[in-house]
C-alpha cells in the first residue's frame, strides 16, 4: 500500500511540473526562434510570440507588428538593449521589456527607436537604464508605457524618455517613475500629454529644443517640473505640477528661452513656482505666463536677475511664502503686470467689478537680506528676520524695494479682465500633423494621431 501511495505521489509531481513548465519555451532557444521568425517575416505581418519569458536581445529590421498581448517577457539579462528597432512603420506593443545593460555610452535601453512612423504602446519596462531612447527618428507614436529604471543613485540612472534630434514624435499617456529625466535634445515639433513622471530629477528637460507642447500632464515629486534651456516656442499648457522640493526645487524653470507660452497649469507646494534666468532671450520676444495657480509654493515666482519682456496676467498666486522674488537687489518692474489675483491683496472694490481700486504694489524690507544675500535665506521665516521686517513695515528706516505694480489686481480668481484681442496664430485641424512621409504611411498612422482612435 505504502508503495502505490509513493508511486501516486511521484506521478501527479511529474504531471504537475509538466503543467507548469508547459507554457514557457526554452529560454535561449525560443529567442533565437523568435528573432528568425522576425527575420523571415514580410512587411506588414503581425507575430504573436508563444507566452512566456524569453531571455536576450531582438532586432526589428522591417515594418511588422509584434504583439505580446501582455503574456510575454523579454529579458535581456544585464547585456545591451532588449530591442533595437531599426525600421519604419512597425508596432511593439503588450510586451514587458527588462532588465536591460547598464552602459550609458551604449545608451541601453528597453527600445532603441532607430526609424520613423513606428509605434511602441502598452508595454511595461522595468530594470532598463534607459526606458525609450529615440535617437534622429520622426513621427513615432510612444503611448501608453510603463517605463522604470534600474535602482541606481538619482544621477547615473537612465532617462525614461530620450529624444536626440527626433521631431513630430508624439509621447501620450505614459507613466514613468523612478528614472532620472525625460530629456529632449535637438528636437522640435514633439508633443507630450497626459504623461504621469514621478520620482526623478527633471520631469521633463528640453535643451536647444524648439517648438514642442506640453498639455496636460501630471509631474509630481520630481527635483524639478520642467525645464527649458535655450528651447524657444515652447507650450506649457494645463499641466499639474506638485511636490517639486528641494534646494534646486522648481515647478517651472526657463533659461535664455524665449516665446515661451506657460498657460493654464497648476504649480503647487514647490521650493519655486516659476524661475526665470535671462528669459526671454532674443530681442523683441515675449514670454506670456497667464491663468496659472501657483499656490503653496515657497516662493511664487523668481527671477535671477533684472530682466524684461515677460507678461504675466489672470494667474492666482495663493499661500506662498514669497510671492515674487528677485536677485541682486533688482526688481521685476520691467514686466508686464495684469489682473493677477494675490491673496495678500489690502486694497478695496467700491464698484464692485471685480478689480482692485488701487493698484498692487509689492514691496520688500527687510526680506531685502534674504533676496541679496542666498544664505540667509536658511533665516528668512524665523523669528529674527520676521521680527525686523515687521519692524521695518512700520517705521522704515531705508526705502523699500519696489518689485512689481500690478495695476489691476483682481479681488477673486474668478474675475474677468478685460482686454484687446491679440492676432496670435492658433493651430487649426486642417493643419497637416506630418510634414513629411517618404515612405507612404500616411493612410495608417492618422488612425493613432485621432483623439478618438488613440486609446484603442
Amino acid at each position: 500500500m505504502t508503495h502505490s501511495f509513493r508511486i501516486l505521489g511521484l506521478t501527479i509531481l511529474v504531471l504537475s511540473l509538466t503543467v507548469l513548465c508547459a507554457p514557457f519555451p526554452s529560454l535561449a532557444a525560443s529567442l533565437a526562434a523568435l528573432q528568425r521568425q522576425i527575420d523571415v517575416a514580410k512587411s506588414g505581418d503581425t507575430i504573436i510570440p508563444e507566452p512566456g519569458i524569453y531571455k536576450g536581445n531582438l532586432i526589428i529590421g522591417k515594418p511588422i507588428t509584434l504583439d505580446g498581448q501582455g503574456k510575454v517577457t523579454i529579458d535581456a539579462d544585464g547585456v545591451g538593449s532588449v530591442i533595437i528597432l531599426k525600421t519604419n512603420g512597425a508596432t511593439i506593443r503588450g510586451l514587458h521589456l527588462k532588465n536591460s545593460g547598464e552602459s550609458h555610452n551604449d545608451l541601453d535601453s528597453g527600445i532603441q527607436v532607430r526609424g520613423n512612423y513606428n509605434v511602441i504602446k502598452d508595454n511595461e519596462i522595468e530594470d532598463c537604464l534607459f526606458g525609450i531612447d529615440i535617437q534622429q527618428a520622426e513621427n513615432n507614436i510612444i503611448l501608453r508605457n510603463r517605463i522604470g529604471s534600474k535602482a541606481f543613485d538619482l544621477g547615473v540612472r537612465g532617462d525614461g524618455i530620450r529624444l536626440w534630434y527626433s521631431k513630430n514624435n508624439r509621447i501620450e499617456d505614459n507613466t514613468i517613475r523612478d528614472s532620472r529625466d525625460v530629456v529632449v535634445w535637438y528636437s522640435s515639433d514633439n508633443v507630450f500629454k497626459r504623461n504621469k513622471i514621478s520620482g526623478g530629477r527633471y520631469g521633463l528637460h528640453f535643451m536647444y529644443s524648439l517648438y514642442n507642447l506640453v498639455e496636460d500632464n501630471r509631474l509630481d515629486n520630481n527635483s524639478v517640473g520642467v525645464f527649458l534651456m535655450y528651447s524657444d516656442s515652447v507650450i506649457i499648457r494645463k499641466n499639474h505640477i506638485s511636490r517639486a522640493i528641494g534646494s534646486t526645487g522648481m515647478g517651472v524653470g526657463m533659461k535664455e528661452t524665449s516665446d515661451v507660452t506657460i498657460e493654464d497649469n497648476a504649480i503647487i507646494y514647490c521650493a519655486i513656482g516659476i524661475y526665470l534666468d535671462v528669459s526671454p532671450y532674443q530681442p523683441g520676444t515675449t514670454n506670456k505666463i497667464r491663468n496659472n495657480r501657483l499656490a503653496f509654493n515657497s516662493i511664487g515666482i523668481k527671477f535671477h536677475n533684472d530682466w524684461t519682456g515677460n507678461l504675466i496676467e489672470d494667474n492666482q498666486l495663493k499661500s506662498n511664502y514669497v510671492q515674487v522674488s528677485v536677485n541682486a537687489g533688482a526688481s521685476a518692474q520691467r514686466n508686464g503686470w495684469d489682473g493677477n489675483f494675490w491673496d495678500d491683496y489690502r486694497g478695496f472694490d467700491q464698484n464692485g467689478d471685480g478689480i482692485g481700486d488701487s493698484p498692487h504694489e509689492l514691496k520688500v524690507y527687510a526680506d531685502r537680506i534674504w533676496m541679496d544675500v542666498p544664505v540667509a535665506s536658511f533665516f528668512k521665516s524665523s523669528a529674527v528676520l520676521s521680527l525686523l521686517d515687521f519692524l521695518e513695515r512700520l517705521a522704515p528706516f531705508s526705502e523699500p524695494v519696489v518689485l512689481l505694480n500690478d495695476p489691476r489686481p483682481k479681488l477673486t480668481a474668478e474675475t474677468v479682465v478685460a482686454r484687446a484681442e491679440t492676432s496670435e496664430r492658433k493651430a487649426t485641424k486642417d493643419d497637416p500633423p506630418f510634414k513629411y512621409d517618404p515612405f507612404g504611411l500616411s493612410k495608417r498612422v492618422p488612425k493613432y494621431l485621432n483623439n478618438a482612435d488613440i486609446k484603442k
